[in-house]
């Protein structure tokens, strides 16, 4: 893999896409529903009335909704001929000012590192990391976003996986096992519905959290992500200062229409035209090495943030979370997040830091994402 192109933006302050308006409410809302996550703390107008913040604030999670690319941009820089792109895993940093209504944010990036390896996958495989620094209004630093993209040759990933087998298939689920995970969803559900207001106070080292179910995954539910991405309506977004993402060497059928989009916006906007369109058409899902349609990098890390934060409450918040993508999300698939208290420190004036270790894995037990993340949680 020829990366002398990767390696000219290097440490490169870089543009990208910027938002033209601030965040309205209904993003929020928005976000909460295409993320599967009935916390009414994100849409329900009384219930956040009565919480910490006094009105609607988003979660965490949402972060990454307040840039183009998902974050993923600063990762994708230099041209190499006939690759595609998965994510590998996302690293938070949290500095503490909660995102509102009516803020806006603006991203800085760069291009932190790339390693090539070869892998069973796709043979020779770059593996890079770009961050995303988001700032409001304000100049406050909301967070950073350390996001790692794997960058491999299309062609060869698709000949290594061959015609897909079974895998081509959604499996089939019975009546009874749709009920019995509407079932576990309504359990979860519940656990932060019946925390309300409260804080959480008693953590003990060994402690599980609640299983939190997603799914089963359909096209419908991978689009509804999509499009409670802000940056995915027309003409929310410019471009501002060098970058080279659109230019990094994408297939033909990946690759946006710049200039079609200029007539049809739908050229140009990922999903129905361009990276992302192999989410949701099997045919082209299966040109970059995919069985059948899949979700997004993106959503499974904004999965575990809502999962981290759901169980620590609205006192508490996730300061840092490092997650490790070994696969995605297929349609007709379920997935499970599940975590555990590995680790406490008291030795903070804010109150107990707490470790948690999460587990993503399908209804199969294959494991789709693992890592660490620390929760700050309230003194008393």
């Amino acid at each position: 893999m020829d990366t002398s192109e990767v390696d000219k933006w290097l440490g490169v302050p870089l543009g990208g896409g910027q938002f033209h308006d601030e965040i309205h409410v209904n993003d929020i809302r928005r976000w909460a529903q295409g993320m599967q996550n009935p916390n009414p703390l994100y849409f329900e107008n009384e219930f956040a009335a009565e919480s910490v913040f006094g009105e609607i604030v988003a979660p965490q999670s949402f972060t990454v909704n307040c840039t183009v690319g998902h974050g993923a941009t600063p990762a994708i820089q230099g041209y190499v001929d006939g690759t595609h792109m998965l994510f590998g895993g996302d690293e938070w940093w949290f500095n503490g000012p909660r995102i509102r209504p009516g803020d806006r944010l603006k991203s800085d990036r760069m291009l932190y590192d790339y390693v090539v390896k070869n892998t069973k996958f796709a043979g020779p495989t770059m593996f890079s990391r770009g961050d995303t620094t988001y700032i409001n209004q304000k100049g406050e630093v909301i967070g950073k976003q350390r996001s790692t993209s794997i960058r491999y040759y299309a062609e060869e990933a698709a000949r290594i996986g061959g015609d897909y087998g079974e895998a081509r298939e959604d499996p089939v689920w019975s009546d009874e096992d749709l009920e019995k995970i509407e079932e576990q969803k309504f359990d979860y559900y519940r656990t932060f519905h019946d925390m309300g207001h409260e804080k959480r106070l008693m953590v003990k080292i060994g402690e599980t959290l609640p299983t939190c179910p997603i799914g089963p995954h359909t096209v419908a539910s991978f689009t509804t992500e999509w499009r409670s991405y802000t940056m995915t309506v027309w003409g929310a977004t410019y471009d501002e200062g060098l970058s080279s993402t659109l230019e990094a060497g994408w297939i033909p059928e990946m690759s946006r229409d710049l200039e079609g989009q200029k007539i049809d916006p739908s050229e140009g906007d990922g999903l129905y035209h361009g990276p992302s369109r192999g989410h949701v058409q099997p045919r082209y899902a299966r040109l970059i090495g995919m069985p059948r349609s899949y979700g997004y990098g993106a959503t499974m890390g904004a999965w575990i943030l809502d999962y981290l934060a759901n169980w620590a409450g609205e006192h508490g918040f996730v300061i840092h979370s490092d997650m490790k993508y070994t696969g995605p999300a297929h349609t007709g698939d379920a997935t499970f997040i599940n975590g555990e208290v590995t680790g406490i420190d008291y030795n903070n004036a804010d109150g107990p830091i707490v470790n948690v270790s999460v587990r993503m894995t399908s209804q199969q037990e294959v494991l789709l994402a693992k890592g660490d993340a620390q929760i700050l949680l309230p003194s008393s």
